[in-house]
């Protein structure tokens, strides 16, 4: 059942350039309502749909954490029954498909080959709780054509980062990067950062050149930027990515439209500049109740129509 949260949602009617208010964990962000007008108000531009965290596996629940692993398959199902009767560009997944072993992406991918629209994925930190010989497939397994892409659909540039690049768990084993992920984060355990955590991944400076170089020709381009992550950027938190900071100031000085990732189960929200960063929940944290969105793209805001647990938003572009 979608959900309904006036206090997350700005109601248009009656806004014509006022400033309003959308609540986030952490508090209260400002942001500016456009005018509408019955050209940019009714029809969106593209919508799509996205799914956060199934982490399934065939387990018993993990109570304690809120991790009911095996029930993510009748919610992910329940949530593509619903997707099929929209009209979508896309439906993407970011990230923790499943919460370990390889075996376990044989039982939950399937289920996407029920759904009418083109899925996409990208991995998160536990799609690599995998033996050490299926580390480097794990970007193959979900159909990915690079660890970090991009895709133009109806005037929208999606830009897909890889917040895994430098991690303890994603890079082969014996990886010059899995030097670096230790040193990083050492470095950041003694500035006593709070996401100094070894769940937690960074990019490396490549990635950040072609980040940069993507979002400057989505704005030559009159594109709009959506970027997809695993891992939350902004505001700050534990689990945030470990450039989370830089990257997220690069976005907004980009003028980015919005970040949507996953990774904090609990979900989040906040502004920098005028980039949206939207953290959606994650699906396996409750025995029965489930969580999934639509994100429709109009000219002048982005509308997430929120299932079960995750929240409606309507954010001014």
């Amino acid at each position: 059942m979608r959900s309904e949260n006036p206090q997350t949602a700005c109601i248009f009617a009656g806004c014509h350039g006022s400033v309003t208010e959308a609540t986030y964990v952490g508090g209260i962000v400002p942001y500016d309502c456009p005018a509408m007008s019955a050209e940019n108000s009714v029809v969106p531009r593209l919508s799509f749909g996205v799914i956060a965290d199934p982490q399934y596996a065939d387990l018993p629940p993990n109570v304690g954490m809120g991790r009911y692993y095996a029930n993510s398959l009748q919610k992910l199902g329940e949530a593509i029954d619903r997707f099929n009767q929209e009209d979508l560009a896309f439906v993407i997944t970011l990230g923790d498909l499943i919460d370990r072993d390889w075996a376990h992406f044989d039982t939950i991918l399937p289920l996407y080959q029920n759904s009418r629209h083109e899925c996409i994925f990208l991995p998160g930190n536990h799609d690599f709780a995998v033996a050490p010989e299926h580390l480097a497939g794990v970007y193959a397994k979900l159909g990915m054509p690079a660890p970090y892409h991009d895709i133009a659909r109806g005037g929208c540039r999606f830009i897909i980062i890889d917040g895994s690049e430098i991690s303890l768990f994603a890079p082969p084993v014996g990886d010059p990067r899995r030097a670096d992920a230790a040193r990083r984060i050492e470095v950041m355990k003694v500035a006593g950062e709070a996401n100094a955590n070894p769940w937690n991944g960074g990019i490396g400076g490549t990635q950040q050149a072609w980040l940069s170089e993507r979002l400057a020709q989505a704005k030559a381009a009159g594109e709009t930027a959506i970027v997809l992550g695993h891992y939350p950027l902004y505001p700050p938190n534990d689990h945030n990515l470990w450039d989370g900071a830089v990257v997220a100031g690069l976005l907004a000085e980009a003028g980015a439209a919005a970040y949507l990732c996953g990774h904090n189960h609990a979900g989040n929200y906040g502004r920098l500049g005028s980039t949206h960063f939207v953290n959606f929940c994650g699906m396996v944290d409750t025995e029965t109740e489930n969580t999934y969105a639509i994100v429709d793209v109009y000219s002048d805001r982005l509308e997430i129509r929120g299932f079960g647990r995750e929240p409606n938003r309507v954010l001014a572009l």
